[in-house]
């Protein structure tokens, strides 16, 4: 299976993003410490700057990434809020959003080894979409793990839920209350930018 392995504060420093939107609060890079001379971009460098922050924060490729802009171009609404919200929708994203992982790196390999149900079933698939009423939940097996336990109890590490998502902070479960709106997407991405790279 094919994943972005770039590091994560060196690409974070060059797309112009804090490595705390990857879930990572104390990464840092020496990489150009006195700062860079920047030239004034072209507008295909702002166009393909978006593209690659969403990628790399998602860690989606390109050929995955263009399936799902052709999904969201065919759907009725605002391509650019459909594309992001449709990658929001991703599994990977929704186990590191209930707070059942520290980054999206840790919760798509959880989600690959196996580790999530989704209404009881055990899903592997990191870009599985969930809908309106999914359930997901860890694993029975998988609860005494210590990657899962030190998200429950009283020293529970607290996370903030997105209002579509719903969970319980004692529990390993979460349900989807609501299809996720451009407003709960916190990235600082300027998706107009990305339909207009595919629309060329």
């Amino acid at each position: 299976m094919a994943k972005n392995m770039q590091p994560v504060a060196k690409r974070c420093k060059a797309l112009g993003i804090s490595p705390t939107t990857m879930g990572y609060s104390k990464k840092t890079t020496k990489r150009d410490p006195k700062g860079q001379i920047r030239r004034k971009q072209s507008e295909y460098a702002l166009q393909m700057a978006e593209k690659q922050k969403v990628k790399f924060v998602y860690g989606i490729l390109e050929k995955q990434f263009r399936a799902y802009y052709e999904k969201a171009a065919r759907a009725k609404g605002n391509t650019g809020e459909m594309l992001l919200t449709m990658i929001e929708r991703r599994l990977d994203n929704v186990v590191y959003r209930l707070g059942f992982a520290l980054t999206r790196r840790e919760a798509r390999q959880a989600v690959t080894h196996g580790h999530f149900t989704v209404n009881g079933r055990r899903v592997n698939i990191p870009s599985y979409l969930v809908k309106v009423g999914d359930v997901i939940e860890v694993c029975e097996g998988s609860r005494q793990s210590p990657k899962f336990k030190r998200f429950v109890g009283e020293d529970a590490i607290l996370v903030t839920t997105p209002q579509w998502l719903d969970r319980n902070q004692d529990s390993l479960r979460g349900t989807v209350v609501n299809l996720p709106a451009r407003e709960d997407i916190d990235l600082p991405i300027e998706e107009h930018f990305i339909v207009e790279l595919y629309s060329k």
